[in-house]
């Protein structure tokens, strides 16, 4: 799969924040939390440290999640509302340690809307690349966490959230072995 690298690491970003939600615990239950994802995905600019502020984006990641179950023309309806609703206008921006990429709100601009446009740009390129079957729910039975397939073969179905892929590998050893052989 070939996009820009800041492309990558923002759908990796929507991947981790909507799989925030699919552990046995919320990874989005209180400010501190929301700042460790923040720290660790990398996000800059402005910050209203507030209830309202983790609101949003517990908000936002169900919106993207969406995308996720949706058809092609549905997800490209969702990722117009997003831009649309924070009037994008992308611009090529160094900062910090990273290299020219693609901002399309302020720095001022509140977390969760920053949040959500990084989101549809990258997933703006996603959509135009023929690429939206790469957005995938995991086949672990039972899991609902989503996966990116960055993988060249589309083979990916498995999400890292958990141990889903060894779970049914060894499911289906097992079965392979109650077989008796033919």
């Amino acid at each position: 799969m070939t996009f820009a690298p800041d492309t990558l690491l923002a759908l990796q970003s929507v991947v981790n924040l909507i799989n925030s939600a699919e552990s046995e615990i919320d990874g989005l239950l209180t400010l501190a939390d929301l700042d460790v994802f923040l720290d660790r995905e990398r996000f800059t600019g402005s910050r209203a440290h507030n209830d309202s502020e983790l609101r949003d984006v517990r908000q936002l990641r169900v919106r993207l999640r969406g995308i996720w179950e949706s058809n092609e023309d549905e997800a490209v309806q969702l990722i117009n509302s997003i831009l649309r609703t924070a009037r994008a206008l992308p611009q090529l921006v160094k900062h910090d340690d990273w290299d020219y990429h693609l901002h399309a709100t302020t720095p001022e601009a509140p977390l969760a809307e920053r949040m959500a446009v990084e989101a549809a740009m990258a997933l703006v390129d996603v959509v135009r690349t023929g690429e939206l079957q790469r957005l995938r729910v995991c086949a672990g039975n039972g899991c609902r966490a989503v996966v990116l397939d960055s993988s060249r073969n589309r083979s990916r179905l498995y999400c890292n959230t958990g141990n889903c892929a060894n779970r049914e590998h060894v499911r289906a050893y097992r079965e392979r072995r109650s077989q008796p052989e033919a």
